[in-house]
């Protein structure tokens, strides 16, 4: 009898990127880089899947709350938001351009994450143009949503940022 194949082990294009290769494609740097590594990632499904393991000691604990860790929930948007740019910046025609956000929309907490939670962050993309894009992002610890937001975002013109 064969067993049903994972549908996670059949995508395309599964990756592993490690901190280091996340860097050479997006440009934030600790403190806030805010994923740690891309686990899958299937431009057929315009799907991608980063993880960020919370430690005690992250920067933002220290005021929020010091009796009570609580990752800010704005953060949650930006580890998924930093995901999609790493599946951005994957895309032909990208490179090291990056996006600005446009908008948050539909966005909910259903959960706290706190130290030593292991943040699942998952982004299935609905637009991809050359200046804009948009996609769906949910945060879960152990399957449990946290966080979940239609995030947008704008690329400016070439040497806007500059």
């Amino acid at each position: 009898m064969s067993a049903v194949p994972d549908p996670e082990e059949t995508m395309t294009d599964t990756a592993v990127l490690s901190t280091r290769e996340i860097q050479a494609l997006i440009p934030h740097r600790w403190p806030f880089l805010l994923v740690d590594r891309i686990v899958r990632c299937d431009p057929s499904r315009g799907y991608i899947r980063g993880e960020k393991g919370v430690t005690a000691s992250e920067w933002f604990f220290q005021g929020h709350f010091p009796e009570l860790p609580v990752m800010p929930g704005v953060l949650q948007v930006e580890a998924l938001a930093q995901t999609m740019a790493v599946y951005v910046a994957r895309q032909p025609g990208f490179g090291d351009r990056i996006g600005l956000f446009a908008g948050i929309e539909e966005c909910r907490f259903k959960r706290i994450v706190q130290p030593g939670d292991r943040l699942t962050l998952e982004v299935t993309m609905e637009k991809l143009g050359r200046r804009f894009g948009r996609g769906r992002g949910v945060a879960s610890v152990d399957g449990e949503v946290a966080c979940e937001a239609l995030i947008s975002f704008v690329i400016p013109p070439q040497g806007a940022l500059r």
